[in-house]
């Protein structure tokens, strides 16, 4: 028994004239005699090349689409086109059968939506080879972004008893029979026989936890799953993704940004030198799709022109005020054909007017800061009111093409005082929240952090565009298959 060589391995190699065992999945079978088979180890198959006159009828049957192979041969220079390389097969196994007439994945064109509905074996497509091989990539690369600088990465709670947004769009957490739930005389929820006791849920961010360390360590990260309960059936929303929170003791707004634009250049900077097949695979897929579209519609840069272009370019910074002069003035407000026209300022901004700044005005990516406190969590830290009156926040909103927003982070409030103003205003209970204010009670100190959405940065890098396809199974209103 030979030992296995990686598909990978033996297409970059020069070593020919030897014996060698590749074990993999039939991509296609021609004219009795041309196996391809692809491992997984890259998006490319090699060829197989099998004598038919001398090789059991039964057994050539058994080579089909989809169907586990184990060949062995000799390795040689490959005489056809398409190929440097090809396996002389003098021996064959099948490691699995697969029924042709059954199996989804026939070799021609298949659409997104259709492998959605077979998530399970969509891996074995060339796209979702790339992307996800460039999701591994880019979590990669995160981790070693944070450990390179010094941080230390805390795993916080899946289970929480806090909402971190304030938004009340999370999952419950109970071990309790639907159908008999303990009431109190009042007909509320009797939670003391509960699991845990309280109300718990699904964490929409691991941030709060995140601050605590940070008043200890000085600099962590998260990067793990949450979940929001928000009935958006969107290409951009999903009920279950991963975050990558970062929470640093003595950062102020400006280091914030720093920060989180250096992660995102070296991460995908990153990609680009790790996966550049994946990347050149989706960067013509991207252009073949784009060629459907109507002049207008398309995108003024390919895909790896336009990782390249956020490297290059330092990202626009701006504050929400002077972004809502942009948008006011704008051709696409006064024409009216904004779905959200911008008529005041502390309108909360969707993602068509995210879009236009960074795709049609700037043309680069932006950063918005000082947001209105109306529209803001309860823990950002609360600027000066301005010559208006106006009460703003220190936050700040990474926006990038075809994605809107990508990162949403802030100068925390380190001001006991304040931010118990705040949480007073916004109805959020002070004695069930005191383990965070605990922070602001023993040496407080000014800290910022921010949290980036990885699904939409595989999202913009891959140049796919729905939100469904970066993730291995997506979770989605109606939607909780596999």
């Amino acid at each position: 028994m030979f030992k296995r060589t990686k598909v990978r391995q033996l297409l970059e190699t020069t070593h020919y004239n030897r014996e060698v065992t590749v074990k993999g999945w039939v991509r296609t079978f021609r004219n009795n005699q041309f196996i391809a088979i692809n491992d997984g180890s890259t998006i490319s198959n090699i060829q197989a090349v099998i004598d038919f006159t001398n090789t059991d009828e039964a057994l050539l049957k058994r080579i089909t689409t989809g169907a586990c192979v184990s060949v062995t041969g000799n390795l040689i220079e490959s005489v056809g086109k398409g190929q440097q390389v090809e396996i002389k097969v003098t021996g064959l196994e099948i490691i699995g059968d697969s029924d042709a007439e059954k199996f989804p994945l026939q070799p021609k064109k298949h659409s997104l939506e259709f492998l959605r509905e077979i998530a399970h074996l969509r891996f074995r497509t060339n796209t979702f080879n790339a992307v996800f091989k460039i999701r591994h990539a880019l979590a990669f690369a995160v981790h070693q972004f944070f450990n390179d600088k010094g941080f230390v990465y805390l795993h916080t709670p899946i289970i929480t008893s806090s909402d971190a947004e304030g938004a009340g769009e999370m999952f419950r957490v109970s071990t309790f029979d639907p159908d008999h739930v303990p009431r109190n005389e009042d007909g509320s929820v009797n939670y003391k026989e509960d699991f845990f006791g309280k109300a718990t849920n699904l964490t929409v961010s691991g941030q709060l936890e995140g601050e605590l360390a940070a008043m200890a360590f000085g600099e962590v990260y998260t990067f793990g799953p949450t979940f929001r309960a928000e009935n958006s059936n969107t290409t951009r929303h999903l009920a279950e993704f991963w975050m990558i929170e970062p929470e640093m003791a003595f950062f102020d707004l400006d280091d914030n940004m720093d920060l989180a634009e250096e992660l995102l250049k070296y991460v995908i900077k990153y990609a680009i030198e790790n996966c550049f097949e994946e990347l050149e695979f989706l960067k013509t897929r991207l252009s073949e799709e784009e060629k459907l579209k109507p002049q207008t519609e398309r995108s003024e840069l390919d895909l790896l022109a336009k990782l390249n272009f956020c490297l290059d370019n330092d990202f626009e910074r701006l504050t929400y005020t002077e972004a809502i002069q942009i948008l006011k003035n704008s051709k696409p407000n006064q024409k009216k054909q904004f779905k959200y026209p911008i008529d005041t300022w502390g309108a909360d901004l969707q993602s068509e007017h995210e879009r236009f700044l960074v795709e049609k005005y700037f043309k680069k990516p932006v950063i918005l800061t000082n947001y209105p406190s109306e529209i803001k969590a309860f823990y950002m830290r609360q600027n000066e009111p301005d010559e208006q009156g106006r009460k703003t926040v220190r936050a700040m909103d990474i926006l990038f093409p075809g994605i809107g927003e990508i990162v949403g982070g802030s100068q925390r409030e380190e001001r006991l005082d304040k931010l118990e103003q705040r949480m007073a205003e916004m109805e959020i209970p002070l004695q069930e929240m005191s383990w965070y204010l605990d922070t602001r009670r023993f040496g407080t100190a000014p800290h910022a952090g921010f949290g980036l959405g990885f699904e939409r940065l595989v999202l913009f890098v891959t140049g796919m565009t729905n939100i469904r396809d970066v993730i291995p199974f997506p979770r989605t209103p109606k939607n909780a298959e596999f």
